[in-house]
């Protein structure tokens, strides 16, 4: 969990700031959970469509890390410091691997509608939660919930 700082900090109870520090500490493994599995996607992605799929996926990855950006940002404006190291992204992550090696690009395509969709679904639960206790803090999950739900819908535009 993101540690909790009191000074200088929003006028906030502790036990409001904590909720709201893990809402965006999960969000934020998420992001960056996203950015590496677009990441091994780009590496993987192979087929007819690759010429396009290729830098389409660095365009996600580069929004995904800004999202984080965002919404790790949010937290220490709050005194919570986020933690999106290596080890806390694979142990308290809910994005699912993919499998490594060459992958279709219709099958990168299903890939991405399931992660981001899943993503933007979970995002926007705690975007609604957030409505209870910070509107500043719910305002940061309104954007990436709004650019996951946009992505969505034009990887989904890829779908057969």
């Amino acid at each position: 969990m993101a540690s909790i700082v009191s000074d200088h900090v929003p006028a906030l109870g502790g036990h409001e700031r904590a909720e709201i520090g893990g809402e965006l500490q999960a969000t934020l493994l998420e992001l960056i959970a996203l950015t590496l599995i677009g990441k091994q996607l780009h590496w993987s992605v192979v087929g007819p469509r690759f010429r396009a799929l290729h830098p389409y996926l660095d365009e996600l990855i580069d929004s995904w890390r800004d999202l984080a950006d965002d919404v790790a940002e949010r937290a220490v404006a709050l005194g919570i410091w986020p933690d999106g190291q290596p080890d806390i992204v694979a142990t308290d992550g809910k994005v699912r691997r993919v499998t490594p090696g060459p992958v279709e690009d219709r099958i990168v395509v299903h890939e991405l509608v399931t992660r981001v969709g899943e993503v933007a679904e979970r995002a926007r639960v705690r975007m609604d939660r957030l409505a209870e206790l910070d509107a500043v803090s719910q305002d940061v999950l309104v954007q990436v919930v709004r650019a996951l739900e946009e992505q969505l819908w034009m990887i989904r535009s890829q779908l057969s």
